[in-house]
């Protein structure tokens, strides 16, 4: 997974009642956009450096505006 600042990290739950996880990566770290990733999640507006795991999808930031490409 390599990330740019700007693009989404959305993190689904292994348990059916925990739902989806997104938040905004607000810093990578390393050039090659390797993890670990700064990131603003949105359900409760905080931070935490993350290493993304195998329920983790990258969704790159959209080009003009807010929210993720689809």
């Amino acid at each position: 997974m390599h990330a740019e600042v700007g693009d989404w990290l959305v993190v689904h739950s292994r348990r059916v009642d925990d739902g989806v996880r997104t938040g905004l990566i607000t810093a990578v770290p390393h050039a090659d956009g390797s993890p670990p990733y700064v990131v603003h999640w949105l359900d409760d507006e905080r931070w935490s450096v993350v290493f993304p795991g195998p329920d983790a999808t990258l969704r790159p930031h959209a080009p003009h505006g807010r929210g993720p490409a689809t």
